[in-house]
């Protein structure tokens, strides 16, 4: 009886098998870049350094750090404004060095596109 589909031989072509060898160890490559993003901090500050946020590499903010002379109860929005104004900053920090990360582990041909499958 005639085999149904597969590849003459049962065995993978070398392409694929080394196809498959490659996307394995950026796998691990990629792996282990996002632990070692985890494990960084990111610290970002606003109003000329009188806030100062701390977010890690799993994107949880960490430290928040307020001079005194930033505390103003007559005026608690400006105090507000800055601490978003710094979280967000240590956070476009975190996505700059991930995609850093990712686009020397793809060099450069992004997630998704330009794969040979």
């Amino acid at each position: 009886m005639a085999k149904r589909g597969g590849f003459p031989g049962m065995g993978m072509p070398g392409n694929m098998n080394n196809l498959m060898k490659q996307a394995q160890k950026m796998q691990r490559q990629m792996e282990e870049s996002q632990k070692e993003l985890e494990e960084k901090a990111f610290t970002a500050s606003a109003g000329g350094g009188v806030v100062e946020v701390t977010i890690s590499g799993k994107r949880e903010v960490t430290k928040v750090k307020i001079d005194p002379d930033a505390v103003d109860p007559d005026d608690v929005e400006m105090l507000e404004d800055l601490i978003v104004a710094a979280t967000n900053e240590a956070l476009r920090k975190v996505e700059q060095e991930s995609t850093s990360m990712m686009s020397k582990l793809t060099g450069g041909m992004g997630m998704g596109g330009g794969l040979p499958f």
